[in-house]
């Protein structure tokens, strides 16, 4: 299902969330630090790990809100192990403009 990503305005996210559409491990992990800190409902969790396990499986079904400058996105959200819920996906990008923290989790709004 192809989503409007025409609402992300800031341009490393709109490049991870279309690597994250379309399961692409080769051009999602790169956008990424090396050290990058990653939290899901504010639990500490492996970055690599999970999305390894999840890129292919987990994917926005709409974009329905960006706020802070484009770095935090929040929509509907289909994941083939815990179905279908409102999320959100708040990054933070360091100097070099690499993702270096990423929280996602379920949303209410």
């Amino acid at each position: 299902m192809a989503i409007d990503l025409k609402k992300l305005s800031n341009a490393k996210v709109k490049a991870a969330i279309t690597a994250l559409q379309k399961g692409d491990e080769k051009t999602w992990f790169p956008l990424f630090a090396a050290e990058v800190a990653f939290y899901d409902d504010g639990n500490q969790m492996k970055f690599n790990n999970f999305f390894k396990k999840a890129l292919g499986h987990e994917r926005f079904t709409s974009i329905d809100k960006v706020e802070n400058n484009g770095l935090e996105v929040y929509g509907h959200f289909h994941s083939d192990q815990w179905g279908d819920f409102k999320t959100f996906f708040k990054f933070q990008l360091n100097k070099e403009g690499k993702i270096e923290r990423l929280d996602i989790g379920q949303a209410s709004y």
